[in-house]
């Protein structure tokens, strides 16, 4: 073991490639806090996290004045510990996104520093289930894209292996709804899976009358339908469908999924590393998920998810959605609709030091010690 020297911390902004829409939102950027670990022995960790628009000054912010200071003489390998002390330290502040995302661009930054230590990839490390993965995408189904553009995107995915795309929904009316995910199931046929995605913006009334639209179209699952902190709602919607529920993307603490899964209030748990606080909490949460024969398919972030989706059992889709392209280039190999996580010890991400340098929005940060 070794203990911690320096902590450095980067902001990038990472602008998508295209136009990003919800039934809630549109974002046009992706601030991503970076963070790298160097210990006595000259190993390197790089962890990341991210924000959807805004938000990002105040996680570095959190890392700058409370977290960062904390790492330093602390052996790199006490993930635990060191997970704990980030917890309790703010603790007015938890649960919630910017802690969770502060301490997630730590927590990923010591799981990389720990496998290229014994030089081993994350999948592997994490549990090493299986090597690939099949790819859903999103890119092709944000709300403002109309039918046919929803269509060509599915063909031209379809071609290249995929076995599936998410459709944002939320129309004002159902009848809009239908009529794109209509001729996008008359097109595709059966046999590929569509996954809808309301962004909680439905009332439980409003919620239980689109699942039966959903249920006859045949939809994969009917994500985030409500407001996340609803989970009695989210059961009594689970026990008027056969369609699929899947939570998770807004939900923040191990015991958060715990109540969703007790209460038969999901089928599908999609936590997302970055918003959960790390993969030491992540790879929990797949485990509980595990316990109650529950798939867990993340949220976003596909340049790490892949590893862990290839590490756990439970794990059956990788949501496709580019991040990294501009700052960490070639960082999983995709073949056929499959994903591949990266062979190289570490978290399997390429950085790219001189992009990121180049699409900073902060002075970085150094701390030694």
């Amino acid at each position: 073991m070794a203990k911690i020297t320096r902590v450095e911390i980067f902001m990038v902004d990472l602008k998508p490639k295209v136009r990003r829409t919800d039934a809630i939102q549109s974002f046009l950027s992706q601030e991503t806090p970076i963070v790298r670990l160097t210990d006595a022995e000259g190993a390197v960790g790089t962890g990341y996290s991210y924000t959807i628009g805004t938000g990002g000054p105040s996680v570095i912010a959190l890392l700058q004045t409370t977290l960062a200071p904390l790492l330093l003489g602390q052996e790199a390998e006490n993930i635990q510990g060191l997970w704990n002390k980030m917890l309790y330290s703010t603790h007015a502040t938890a649960v919630g996104a910017i802690t969770s995302l502060a301490m997630a661009a730590i927590d990923t930054a010591l799981w990389d520093l720990r496998c290229k230590r014994v030089m081993l990839p994350l999948s592997v490390m994490a549990g090493g289930a299986r090597s690939d993965v099949a790819l859903y995408t999103t890119e092709g189904g944000w709300l403002h894209i109309e039918p046919q553009a929803l269509i060509d995107d599915a063909l031209a995915v379809r071609e290249n292996g995929f076995l599936g795309s998410k459709v944002k929904i939320g129309k004002p009316h159902l009848s809009e709804d239908r009529a794109r995910l209509t001729a996008l199931r008359d097109v595709v046929g059966p046999a590929y899976e569509i996954m809808v995605d309301a962004n909680q913006s439905l009332t439980l009334s409003e919620a239980i009358r689109r699942a039966k639209m959903l249920e006859d179209i045949g939809v994969g699952w009917f994500e985030e339908p409500m407001r996340a902190d609803d989970i009695g709602a989210h059961a009594q919607l689970a026990a008027h469908s056969s369609v699929p529920i899947a939570v998770g993307e807004s939900l923040y603490a191990l015991s958060q999924f715990k109540d969703y899964l007790a209460a038969g209030a999901c089928s599908v748990v999609q936590a997302d590393v970055a918003r959960v606080g790390g993969i030491t909490p992540w790879l929990k949460i797949a485990a509980l998920a595990e316990a109650f024969n529950v798939a867990i398919c993340p949220h976003f972030l596909m340049e790490l998810h892949v590893s862990l989706v290839c590490a756990v059992q439970n794990a059956s889709w990788l949501e496709y959605i580019p991040q990294l392209d501009l700052i960490a280039p070639q960082s999983m190999t995709i073949e056929n609709g499959r994903a591949r996580p990266a062979a190289d010890p570490g978290l399997g991400i390429n950085w790219d030091w001189q992009a990121i340098a180049a699409h900073g929005v902060m002075t970085p940060v150094d701390l030694r010690g």
